[in-house]
């Protein structure tokens, strides 16, 4: 099908391009922005008329749930959530059950994938077998059958030589392995962080060394083995430091953070809501602000939704029974652009920690808007506004921005030039 998108505010912040223009679509692909090919008669034409076009965003971490946690969400429902919220490009992380170890796995979630339709999907597989941290996964194996990186979760490896050797055979075939850095001896019986928060709640307090601690030994492999890094979901300030050093002195390390860790700190926790219940812990407002200051300058190049969507029973027990996790992938955009509305980072800097950042990160086929390039575009209107949960798609209604006007507002989101979502 032919489509022309006509008279949109074209803004793609891989090349910089920020200009109204028409952009025209055939065969999945981008084939001009600007003028229309010669010969060229549209199937179909979307008036753009006071929307913006980017490319689709890119979310580096929305747990699907599927396999074996279908009364959490399932691949169709949650990447239609995601597609609600202009993402048109994720990663799973391979908490699944069984664990994403297999090629059967990975093989399963991208045919379900496929036959949904909502969203292109990149699996991330377990770096041992079982998420144990004692054997290595088949890991050519699982890249094989289409898993873009490697992880571990928050769960430690059995030692350090065990660890070590995983990430030496990682460089070997230059594979990318996904970092969540958090010490489990310090981080044991945890729910929020330590500080004056938790103090004051009577709440076990995940300290900013359970960050810290495992991110030094980390960092320290990286340079060791040289195997290509992403640090995924940090939480504090001086994590972001370290990270910043670190690329400083050349190692191949790009990271990312909850967008919840943007807009969220310990101090919400003081109504016992098991809504703000996340792992790792929000932490305080001068961790924070130092997010923040290292999405604008580009230390932290990704901004993720960390999508855990969760059945209701799942946060009604008291706050530290729960489980952690909040549902926000189809808010992603709307929640994104309060960073715009409170002037902490402009439009093209926030759409590049949303599209290209993290395609660059992980080294995935989107993210741009290019002649010849996949038709992944997000349509949405910067002046409208989105009530969050008027319409909801996720299974996990477990998120505290419910009822919540957010800016912005998605209109269209497109994945190979087919419409995969529309608002009503």
């Amino acid at each position: 099908m032919r489509t022309q998108i006509l008279g949109a505010r074209v803004i793609d912040p891989a090349s910089g391009l920020d200009q109204l223009a028409n952009l025209y679509l055939e065969g999945g692909k981008i084939i001009s922005i600007g003028q229309a090919p010669a010969g060229f008669e549209a199937d179909r034409t979307i008036d753009a008329s006071g929307l913006i076009v980017a490319p689709g965003l890119v979310d580096l971490s929305v747990a699907l749930r599927e396999p074996g946690y279908s009364r959490k969400g399932n691949i169709a429902s949650e990447t239609l959530a995601a597609a609600a919220g202009g993402v048109t490009s994720l990663c799973c992380p391979p908490l699944t059950r069984p664990i994403l170890d297999t090629p059967a796995v990975a093989e399963l979630i991208l045919d379900r994938a496929q036959e949904a339709g909502h969203t292109k999907v990149f699996p991330i597989g377990a770096l041992s077998k079982g998420l144990a941290g004692e054997q290595l996964a088949e890991l050519v194996a699982l890249r094989d059958a289409g898993c873009v990186a490697f992880g571990n979760g928050l769960n430690n490896f059995a030692n350090n030589r065990t660890l070590r050797r995983a990430l030496e055979y990682a460089a070997t075939f230059q594979l990318t392995v996904v970092f969540h850095s958090q010490d489990a001896s310090l981080a044991e019986g945890g729910l929020a962080h330590e500080g004056p928060t938790a103090g004051f709640l009577g709440l076990a307090g995940i300290p900013e060394t359970a960050e810290t601690v495992a991110l030094a030994r980390d960092l320290l492999l990286v340079e060791q083995t040289g195997v290509r890094a992403h640090f995924s979901q940090l939480t504090s300030a001086r994590g972001a430091q370290m990270i910043a050093d670190a690329q400083a002195r050349g190692l191949p390390v790009t990271a990312d953070v909850a967008l919840y860790q943007l807009i969220l700190t310990d101090e919400t926790l003081e109504g016992f809501s098991s809504l703000y219940h996340v792992q790792p812990p929000l932490r305080t407002r001068a961790d924070r602000d130092g997010l923040r200051e290292a999405v604008k300058s580009g230390v932290i190049q990704a901004i993720a939704s960390h999508h855990q969507p969760h059945e209701a029973d799942a946060k009604l027990a008291p706050f530290g029974a729960t489980e952690p996790g909040i549902s926000s992938v189809e808010l992603l955009l709307p929640l994104a652009m309060t960073l715009v509305e409170d002037g902490l980072l402009d439009l093209p800097t926030l759409l590049m920690r949303l599209t290209a950042g993290p395609a660059k990160a992980l080294r995935l086929p989107a993210g741009r808007l290019a002649a010849g390039a996949p038709a992944d575009l997000v349509l949405f209107d910067p002046n409208a506004s989105t009530l969050a949960g008027e319409a909801w798609y996720s299974k996990g209604e477990n998120c505290p921005f419910i009822g919540h006007c957010l800016p912005s507002n998605v209109r269209y989101t497109l994945v190979d030039g087919r419409i995969s979502y529309q608002a009503e």
